[in-house]
């Protein structure tokens, strides 16, 4: 995970903002499917 976005996490959470968490959780799982599917059609 990139340290900005962690940061980020890290401040939602401190401040409880409910709709700043799920921003960033969809953020990183739609960052680490790219990711992913990247990986694999250079893989395959």
């Amino acid at each position: 995970m990139p340290q900005w976005l962690c940061n980020q996490l890290m401040k939602a959470f401190h401040k409880k903002d409910r709709r700043q968490i799920k921003l960033l959780n969809d953020c990183w799982f739609f960052y680490s499917r790219r990711s992913m599917s990247t990986h694999e059609e250079t893989q395959g």
